[in-house]
């Protein structure tokens, strides 16, 4: 982590200096998430309200990355920190250009609002798409990457200014988000909920963080002292800023019924810490003032806070990164590093040996579905503008130029039952099985956009706000694929997805299946190398694939009991973890180099080769398995990670470091206990379950540890 402690110390006498000469009008009036210029002090108006999950969003052009599950998906930190690194240069180029035209509207600053560290415990949840997976170790590390990369390396400026969302218990239902209690235990909150922000806080330097809609066990989450107090800034050291999701306080008093009016929300959010609110309640805080439900000195010190950050950014007296051009926006450079996301995304699921397709067969490829040619399935939700879309279709015309011929069908509407208002039922499905006909291979791209899955009021279903009411396509895309599949030829099953789909007829009956998430405006280029063996998919599960709802607890119970690979039951469709290569990537050996018995940490080295025929990169997955801890998760959870790169036939040994914590079980009081001795390490490409094996037809190893 970079070191800011000095400079968010001298950032802060600044900020008070300058909140000194305010009024507290003024102070209030800086509270808002468009704070309003203050012109006898030389203070610019500034728009907190900023998105940057994948790539700057909502503010006009710029480069596209997949989707944060997609980028999970590569299980690769360093790319993810590019990835942030990309996002905190655009943004200051297009400040630094918006600022001279005097333009400081929303969504134009340098606070973003990512990423989303939530844990994506139910597969039914429809901003799942915008977290980095079940996993709360991936998520952490992955989190804290992209904060690292979006906050830059300088220890006297923030580069752009993170924030970890959505503290901290917060992964649907949507459509009652605004009135909900999640109710989570003490073990659950330190085991799954808070390992991923408290790792943002303490070892990222997270900058801010945003709370949730819901209420936490009866406290909502932008007005809760035992989040934002206790835990946050008492027990974490946080000192940044927080700030609330949008209109989440006036839920207080209309939906959460915790408070009567909008002084007492405003009144128990200040109190409580919350600094920024996105929303209008803190309009009615100088009211709050006078009736004695908040003190001048509450005021002074989120508007403090709030300086603080711009101060750490730069914005009043100029920084290296002032000089930082335009052109950089979508430039060359960053466009690679999404391409290079994007391939590294994908996640082959199955292939019966029919990929990569060979260029020069001069084949007829049939590209089919709803999803094929559609530029809403490239860039997911919280996305920007791109100069150039290429969908799945384009990719692959692109490619095959004139070695083939590309025949294309939309095939279905994505989920209504025809494309043409007038027509009959399934009016695309005769064209669809046509083409199939008269190809030697299909490419079938199915799957759901952001008018699907999505946030609450963002999408197009309004039957479930955005979250699915199961695991199943949109009966329109089942019947496609039913009747694709049932004329014989090779097919290639293409998701695209963001959260788990049930793919059992696929599996069953495909050539081979791909999950590509949503990868990026320019993805279909990616998508097209992976397809014809450019380069080898080396993409893994960052969430399960269930073959069911059956036995999954309800939405809203927020138990983890039956959820996630760490706690499931059932043998999954697809395990987290898991995901193909066009090598054949094994581990052959781990042995414990080094360990620390104070503090648990322990060095492995693991012996890895491709003993494939094609160059790949794999990743390379530890897992930890305690055996006498009564407090342990029922299976095993994931420890350390790693991405290698391997030409066919040769042999690599990596080193990896697990963190003593991964030596530790969760008490039900919440208590992280060392009250085993004895665990085992499990080292392999994939989780050491059952279906991992039956599908990779690899194995894992293991090193047993005694403490």
């Amino acid at each position: 982590m970079v070191n800011r402690d000095r400079a968010r110390a001298q950032a802060r006498e600044r900020a008070e200096e300058l909140v000194n000469q305010m009024t507290v009008e003024e102070r209030a009036s800086q509270l808002r998430y468009d704070a309003p210029a203050i012109e006898r002090l030389g203070i610019p108006a500034y728009n907190w309200w900023g998105e940057a999950l994948h790539g700057v969003a909502r503010a006009g052009v710029a480069t596209s990355f997949p989707q944060a599950i997609g980028m999970a998906a590569t299980f690769d930190t360093e790319l993810i920190h590019r990835a942030g690194d990309v996002a905190a240069t655009e943004g200051r180029a297009k400040y630094n250009a918006y600022a001279a035209e005097e333009d400081r509207d929303i969504y134009k600053g340098l606070t973003f609002w990512s990423p989303n560290v939530n844990i994506f415990r139910d597969p039914r949840w429809g901003r799942g798409q915008e977290t980095y997976g079940e996993d709360p170790y991936l998520t952490s590390r992955l989190g804290v990457a992209y904060v690292e990369g979006l906050q830059g390396d300088d220890e006297a400026l923030l580069k752009s200014a993170a924030c970890a969302k959505h503290f901290a218990v917060h992964s649907g239902p949507e459509a009652v988000r605004h009135e909900f209690n999640a109710v989570a235990t003490k073990k659950d909150m330190e085991e799954t909920y808070l390992p991923a922000f408290k790792a943002c806080v303490q070892e990222a330097g997270v900058e801010a963080v945003m709370g949730a809609y819901n209420r936490t066990n009866g406290e909502p989450c932008c007005g809760s002292p035992t989040l934002m107090k206790e835990i946050l800034r008492d027990g974490w050291g946080f000192q940044g800023h927080y700030v609330s999701d949008c209109w989440a306080i006036l839920d207080f008093h209309e939906n959460h019924m915790v408070t009567n009016t909008m002084e007492e929300s405003a009144a128990l959010a200040l109190k409580s810490g919350c600094d920024i609110n996105c929303g209008v309640t803190y309009l009615h805080l100088l009211k709050a003032l006078q009736e004695g439900l908040v003190t001048e000195e509450e005021i002074t010190e989120a508007a403090v806070r709030a300086f603080t950050a711009r101060y750490l950014l730069g914005l009043f007296d100029g920084s290296e990164y002032d000089q930082i051009p335009y052109d950089k926006v979508e430039c060359e450079e960053h466009l690679a590093v999404a391409d290079q996301i994007t391939r590294e995304s994908v996640v082959l699921l199955k292939n019966d040996g029919i990929l990569p397709l060979n260029l020069q067969d001069g084949k007829t490829i049939g590209v089919i579905g709803p999803n094929a040619n559609s530029r809403e399935a490239l860039v997911g939700n919280y996305h920007g503008t791109s100069s150039r879309y290429i969908t799945i279709l384009e990719g692959i015309q692109d490619k095959v130029g004139h070695n083939g011929r590309v025949l294309y069908s939309e095939g279905s509407h994505l989920f209504k039952d025809r494309v043409e208002e007038l027509a009959w039922k399934n009016d695309r499905i005769a064209e669809a099985v046509v083409v199939a006909r008269h190809s030697d291979v299909v490419i079938l791209c199915v799957g759901l956009n952001e008018t699907l899955e999505g946030e609450e009021g963002d999408t197009g279903n309004s039957y479930a706000s955005g979250d699915k009411a199961d695991l199943n396509l949109p009966q329109c895309q089942r019947d496609l694929m039913e009747a694709v599949l049932k004329v014989g030829k090779p097919v290639i099953v293409c998701l695209m997805a963001g959260s788990a789909i049930d793919l059992s007829l696929a599996d069953d009956r495909a050539a081979a299946v791909m999950q590509l998430w949503y990868p990026g405006a320019r993805g279909g280029s990616a998508v097209a190398d992976i397809l014809f063996g450019d380069c080898s998919p080396s993409g893994k599960l960052s969430v399960t694939f269930y073959r069911s709802l059956e036995g999954m607890p309800d939405f809203e119970d927020y138990t983890m009991k039956g959820r996630t690979y760490r706690y499931m039951t059932k043998e999954p469709l697809y395990p987290f973890g898991y995901g193909l290569t066009y090598g054949n990537v094994k581990v052959e050996g781990v042995k414990i180099t080094a360990q620390d018995n104070a503090s648990r940490d322990v060095t492995l080295e693991v012996d890895v080769v491709n003993a494939g025929s094609v160059e790949t990169k794999d990743v390379v997955q530890v897992y930890v398995k305690d055996l006498e801890s009564e407090f342990a998760v029922p299976n095993h959870s994931l420890c350390a990670f790693t991405k290698v790169s391997l030409k066919a036939g040769e042999r690599q040994s990596v080193v990896l470091k697990v963190s003593g914590d991964a030596f530790s079980a969760v008490d039900e009081e919440g208590k992280r206990v060392r009250d085993s001795r004895r665990y085992i390490l499990f080292a392999g490409t994939g989780q050491p379950d059952k279906r991992t094996e039956v599908l990779t037809g690899n194995t894992c190893v293991k090193a047993d540890v005694e403490f």
